[in-house]
């Protein structure tokens, strides 16, 4: 098992859909966890609306510091994906386990401004996004790949349109 933590500022939208589609799409090999740095203490409930439409259990998921992941006790991560620009930019606690980084940036959609259908847009298209890059990193050939190569193939997703 590979634990996964994604990182966005609030951890309330994008941190928290990334979460649940990797532990949906690799739960045979991969744990997701979430986090932010200035955590909003609540999940968007557009994040929520969608992930319950999309028939997951959302019970569980909670808006949390991403120092929660770097006190004693904590899983040993070996990937760490940050989802928005201003986490990307921000110094991180230092993660046991030295995992391997990756810029995964994603437009807001608790940003987003419009009428319903429009917020609903975003967040459908953040999540397709985040989707996209979790499939492609799921099927990684992780064993046959040396650390470079591997980091290579992160920083290409991260570029991936979606």
């Amino acid at each position: 098992m590979y634990n996964v933590l994604f990182l966005c500022t609030g951890n309330s939208a994008r941190s928290i859909l990334a979460e649940a589609i990797m532990n949906r799409i690799g739960r045979d090999k991969f744990a997701g966890f979430s986090a932010g740095s200035d955590p909003k203490g609540a999940i968007n409930p557009g994040t929520l609306t969608l992930l319950d439409k999309l028939g997951y259990d959302t019970s569980a998921f909670r808006s949390k510091s991403w120092n929660e992941f770097a006190a004693p006790g904590a899983p040993i991560l070996d990937f760490v994906f940050t989802v928005c620009d201003n986490a990307a930019n921000e110094v991180c606690p230092v993660w046991p386990g030295q995992p391997m980084t990756a810029h995964w940036g994603i437009p807001d959609p608790a940003a987003a401004t419009g009428d319903d259908i429009a917020v609903a847009r975003a967040f459908r298209n953040a999540y397709a996004a985040l989707e996209r890059r979790i499939e492609l990193f799921a099927a990684l050939p992780f064993k046959s790949l040396d650390r470079m190569s591997l980091k290579n193939r992160l920083d290409q997703i991260g570029a991936h349109a979606g």
